[in-house]
């Protein structure tokens, strides 16, 4: 449900699931980096981990000569850079790379560095076949087996020639037809949301559901109230209350499937807010324009 200014209003109805429809429901995972001690922490900065069930999100304060290290990484992982004071190199196979502020990459499998130039924020974000961060997670425990409505991590496809270091910068001019700033990998969408400078209007919020992908929300600036409802089915034993879950920044909000779900931004200045998905999102890729880089990543057969 949205008000008719939304671009997610001219999106394609979702076709109906072929994931198998279970009768139990999962609830919100929550990760309050900003009053929970970081899962590491040593001379390169300090870095909290969370998931959920097809992602892992690693949000590290690193230092200037810090280094973030990938051996064997068994599949492509994203990079945000959110501040555009802080700047990188990225060393994969093929050599270094300098990458800037305000940008998103996607580091190819295999050996990797991300080797900080300036004290400043990362966020990385890896599938659960990096076990060791999975094992790692704050919330580990709770995904330790198979979520209701979630169908298990599948990959897109590679871009021709294989995977390569690959970045974008996030300064890119708004657009009223398209919905925030979007770029996708084999196995992640980013939409990088233009920033809200105060609250949300309490009369256009945009109630909606997935039926069967997760969405990861991670604040940057700011604060929010993530709202969730669950359906009603025939079976009152799993029912689920109503949740309103004010997050200040930084945090994540994992939403699961298919509960009905909206945010508002509640700070007084900037709130900027990331959505994250892996996979990649089916219908907005299939948007004209809507996927920045969508000419680097094909699209799987429909």
């Amino acid at each position: 449900m949205y008000v008719q200014s939304d671009p997610r209003s001219t999106l394609a109805k979702e076709p109906k699931s072929t994931a198998r429809v279970h009768d139990s429901f999962f609830g919100s995972q929550l990760a309050l980096f900003y009053e929970t001690e970081p899962q590491a922490s040593d001379s390169n900065g300090d870095t909290w981990i969370s998931r959920g069930q097809n992602f892992i999100v690693a949000y590290s304060r690193g230092e200037a000569g810090g280094s973030f290290a990938r051996v064997a990484q068994p599949d492509e992982y994203a990079l945000i850079i959110p501040d555009r004071e802080t700047s990188v190199e990225i060393t994969t196979a093929d050599g270094t790379t300098t990458v800037p502020g305000y940008s998103v990459a996607f580091i190819p499998p295999g050996d990797s560095t991300i080797r900080l130039l300036t004290t400043g924020t990362i966020v990385r974000l890896f599938t659960p076949k990096s076990r060791d961060l999975a094992a790692a997670a704050a919330n580990a425990e709770a995904f330790a087996g198979t979520h209701p409505n979630v169908p298990p991590f599948e990959p897109w496809p590679e871009p021709p020639g294989g995977l390569t270091l690959k970045w974008y910068t996030l300064d890119v001019p708004d657009d009223p037809d398209r919905f925030g700033r979007i770029y996708r990998c084999t196995t992640f969408m980013i939409n990088y949301l233009t920033p809200r400078v105060g609250p949300r209007a309490r009369d256009k919020v945009s109630p909606h559901h997935h039926d069967d992908f997760e969405q990861c929300s991670l604040a940057l600036s700011g604060a929010f109230t993530h709202h969730l409802r669950w359906p009603w089915t025939t079976n009152m034993n799993v029912w689920r209350e109503d949740e309103h879950l004010f997050c200040a920044s930084p945090s994540i909000c994992v939403i699961p499937p298919p509960s009905i779900h909206t945010t508002t931004a509640e700070g007084p200045d900037v709130n900027q807010l990331v959505d994250i998905f892996s996979p990649p999102r089916m219908d907005f890729s299939a948007k004209p324009g809507w996927v920045l880089n969508a000419d680097d990543y094909p699209m799987p057969e429909r």
